[in-house]
């Protein structure tokens, strides 16, 4: 996933929605066209001065990051995020329009009309205070016994968060693709990973009494006094970490392996006899599953011995904490500003909450995200440039195929297995070939935190039913106005929404060496993702399987080693250094991806006279234009909190880290040995 300003699972829905004043939206309702123009190549951006062969991130964005400040309401700032914004407000002037038009709507522009409507209605929203939260409270107060947990536990897996004590859904077969079965995976926590509660630096240290004082702010918001509030906090943090002592890190979780545990309801149900998952199963409407995968058994374990060791009152008090901080952004101005508080101030640095509208049109996307799409692609994506983004994706499987081909260190048997997968990635452009139904989901014009409860029950809802049927290979797992692109290894897909085909990303304005510098890069990268040191373990059909022979399978961890080794030396802020183990998958992606959109590029121009542009030449055009989709800033508590839980590096040593590893580039721009840009010749990394 080429992602410049990756979004944290765990807080999705808190990232996207807070709480500022309302806004009129009159001013913004224009095409996306007629928002301000940034070229795919923007000279403006360079900074000159600087020697590309010394540092050629600053010499290609010095001034994008000098013109660019960090906006208040942002964590980070880049040309990735600035697209994404610019999306929003192309998103927000049809959603304003949609909620302002009363009739001749279709059912679909009516529900995200309407539901833009309830979440922009900031005065409704503030009345009810925190009465959407109180019926959960209640069932949660509820419950008489331990035994009633199954059945309270799926109701709020349903309709708040499915990811409470542990989280289920469903998921393709590690070992058999084609099969959709159960996944019982580990709770969202309420901190980032499992290394903010086991890590013992002052800084961590610190980030837990704030978590604390965090949690019993928001208890009392929902009705503890404060004595209660802040023991519950204390025991809820006890109860977290002792999970987090039980959980894989992220670097383990890499290796599909160690999240490859399938079993039966026997099986399952020894490994947490305290939890009854029969009257679970019963509850969440899936009484027949059979087939299930247990992420990480051991973290199943702990839970169990936590359920046994705990008091019913603890069991409560733990619910209701995740309870109030799942709904807390869709409650009142006192509860989004104390999520806000801790989750982007004090977490990501974050100065000011986003405008209310940005908020509202992130969530429109994420709870009826195709609905949205159709309106934003009828709008802003031909199919002419569908056609040149398979084009360009087209040349960069035949470079890919080059390149398979030209190995020296791999032999024949693994090649053809290679290829094989090679031909059978799937590439997904634009939008889905068939648009999502949302007919069972109800939305109200006035009931903004009803919506989000029913939104999110229709997604778990959609999830659920898909255990035992037929796996749907067309299905997107990013809505058409997203700004990313991504690689499933188990669909062995690619997948480049419209939103991150706009410019300055892919801009039909240029000349072909930026956008194959730049879009080709990300094509690639996609790629290359199902080859890196994850995705090679799943074979053509996106089975969890060694195709390796064993002497190539050993070359590829030695050629991978020199990426981790590189990447291990660069810090990301004060003394912490990139965890090239868990960036190697971005890393390896980022370098191979650009060598093949070079070589597809150099296809493409084969029989064209090429000129030199604005002071730079073709070749000089292409890896500027790759460096400036990289350009951004970054606060340092973001920073801090990416290093532990991003599999991506800082932008700038994903350009710099990847052109020192590239003769072409030394060539392009006449660097000399021992310049900084430049590796010796046997200590230039390369997998692909």
């Amino acid at each position: 996933m080429r992602n410049l300003v990756p979004v944290l699972l765990a807080f999705a829905v808190s990232a996207a929605y807070g709480q500022a004043p309302a806004r009129t939206a009159a001013a913004n309702e224009a095409p996306l066209a007629a928002l301000p123009y940034t070229p795919g190549l923007d000279v403006t951006a360079m900074d000159k001065s600087a020697d590309p062969c010394e540092d050629f991130y600053q010499y290609s964005c010095g001034g994008w990051i000098k013109n660019n400040p960090i906006p208040a309401d942002q964590s980070a700032w880049s040309v990735y995020g600035k697209a994404a914004q610019d999306n929003q407000r192309f998103l927000w002037g049809i959603l304003s329009a949609l909620a302002a038009q009363q009739s001749g709507r279709n059912p679909a522009q009516q529900k995200i009309g309407d539901y833009f409507a309830a979440c922009m209605d900031e005065q409704t929203v503030n009345q009810r205070g925190a009465a959407p939260l109180q019926e959960y409270l209640a069932l949660i107060g509820g419950m008489a016994g331990k035994q009633d947990l199954p059945g309270v536990l799926a109701r709020l897996h349903t309709d708040v968060a499915n990811s409470m004590l542990f989280a289920f859904s469903s998921n393709q077969d590690l070992g058999d693709s084609a099969q959709v079965i159960a996944f019982a995976g580990n709770a969202d926590a309420g901190l980032p990973d499992r290394d903010y509660y086991l890590k013992t630096d002052a800084k961590s240290k610190t980030i837990r009494v704030q978590y604390v004082d965090h949690i019993a702010r928001s208890l009392e918001l929902a009705g503890d006094t404060p004595a209660e509030a802040r023991r519950a906090a204390r025991a809820i943090l006890r109860f977290e970490t002792a999970l987090a002592k039980a959980s894989l890190s992220r670097v383990e979780q890499r290796d599909p392996y160690k999240m490859f545990h399938k079993t039966d309801l026997k099986g399952l149900q020894a490994m947490t006899p305290a939890f009854n998952w029969k009257d679970y199963l019963q509850a969440a409407g899936v009484a027949g599953v059979k087939r299930f995968n247990a992420n990480e058994p051991a973290y199943l374990r702990a839970l169990n011995q936590g359920l046994q060791q705990l008091s019913l009152a603890d069991i409560k008090t733990y619910l209701r904490w995740h309870t109030t901080r799942a709904m807390s952004p869709f409650l009142s101005q006192a509860f989004v500003d104390e999520n806000f508080a801790f989750y982007h101030k004090t977490l990501l640095g974050t100065p000011e909450q986003k405008p209310r509208w940005k908020r509202c049109v992130q969530l429109v996307d994420l709870q009826l995200g195709e609905a949205l799409g159709q309106e934003f692609v009828s709008r802003a994506f031909s199919p002419e440039l569908k056609e040149k983004t398979l084009h360009m994706t087209r040349q960069i499987e035949a470079a890919m195929e080059q390149d398979i081909n030209s190995l020296t260190w791999m032999s024949e048997p693994t090649k053809a297995k290679a290829r094989e997968k090679l031909h059978a990635v799937a590439n997904k452009v634009g939008y889905p070939y068939s648009w999502r139904d949302y007919s069972a989901y109800g939305v109200k014009r006035d009931d903004f935190a009803g919506n989000v409860v029913r939104g999110t029950a229709f997604e778990v809802r959609r999830q659920l039913d898909k255990i035992g049927r037929p796996l749907d290979r067309s299905e997107w797992g990013m809505t058409p106005p997203t700004v990313n692109a991504y690689y499933n290894p188990q669909m062995n897909d690619i997948n480049f929404p419209a939103g991150v085909l706009q410019p300055p990303l892919f801009d039909g304005n240029m000349d072909d060496a930026p956008n194959y510098g730049n879009t080709g890069g990300t094509i690639g990268h996609e790629l290359i993702h199902g080859f890196d040191d994850e995705g090679r373990q799943f074979d053509a059909k996106g089975n969890l399987k060694d195709w390796w022979a064993r002497q190539d399978a050993k070359a590829f961890k030695q050629r991978a080693q020199c990426i981790v080794d590189q990447y291990a030396q660069y810090t990301v802020v004060d003394d912490i250094k990139i965890n090239s183990k868990l960036t190697l998958g971005e890393d390896a992606a980022d370098l191979g991806g650009l060598i093949l959109a070079w070589m597809a590029w150099k296809t493409e121009i084969a029989d064209k006279v090429l000129e030199n542009r604005e002071g730079l030449t073709p070749e000089q055009r292409f890896f500027v234009g790759t460096a400036q989709w990289t350009c951004q800033s970054e606060r340092p508590e973001s920073l801090r909190l990416h290093a532990m839980t991003d599999p991506h590096s800082p932008g700038k040593y994903r350009i710099n880290g990847v052109v020192v590893n590239m003769p072409e580039f030394a060539k392009a721009f006449a660097c000399k040995p021992g310049q900084a840009m430049v590796k010796p010749k046997q200590k230039i990394c390369r997998v692909w």
